[in-house]
């Protein structure tokens, strides 16, 4: 399978999304131990049902594939949902479908380099997010990344016979430094402005 290096970490990079992975998709939101924490748990994927889903999501979502820099194998997905021009916000999911790859660093990087593309490329200025309450690997990592809690639906959620508070973060841009775009953007208009010199009269 062939991936595009859209955005590049030290560990992992971003790329478009390729429906030759819906059976391995498949696979992972079917999984129980993955699913209780996305909120798949509940449902019923098959390889046809989640093609559409990535489908739906390609269409109308910012959506990349998480993939191993050095194996170039993909491990899991990350997208923004829900974006308005007109107040420049959008919403924000991540989820590390390769168990093996979980605490590990790759989540935390992902959700960098998605921010970066979200506030220096398109230009948005707020980021949301939902985390279950019981989600504290996952509530970790956005803590990290420099989301802030900004509330709870109370009992919004019912997983394993009880309700549970899902938590409500966000992150402005003014809040966020990149790490890749504009420190790529400054390395490569600086090594063309010798040849790039342009004389206005």
């Amino acid at each position: 399978m062939k991936y595009f290096r859209k955005l590049i970490g030290d560990k992992c990079y971003l790329s478009p999304v390729s429906l030759d992975d819906v059976e391995k998709y498949t696979e992972w939101i079917n999984d129980m131990e993955t699913g209780q924490f996305v909120l798949f748990a509940s449902g019923v994927y098959d390889i046809d049902k989640e093609r559409l889903t990535l489908e739906y999501l390609m269409k109308n979502s910012i959506i990349f594939a998480i993939v191993d820099k050095d194996t170039n194998k993909v491990i899991g997905n990350c997208g923004i949902h829900n974006k308005s021009e007109v107040h420049r916000t959008g919403t924000f999911g991540i989820f590390i479908g390769d168990k093996s790859y979980w605490s590990q660093g790759y989540g935390a990087e992902a959700t960098m380099l998605i921010l970066d593309y979200a506030f220096n490329l398109l230009n948005l200025n707020s980021i949301n997010l939902d985390v279950v309450a019981f989600n504290a690997r996952g509530i970790k990592c956005y803590e990290k990344c420099g989301f802030k809690y900004m509330g709870k639906r109370r009992d919004g959620i019912f997983m394993a016979g009880s309700y549970h508070d899902v938590l409500i973060y966000d992150i402005l841009a003014s809040e966020f430094e990149s790490p890749y775009i504009k420190k790529l953007f400054v390395k490569t208009t600086e090594a063309n402005s010798d040849a790039n010199k342009i004389t206005f009269e």
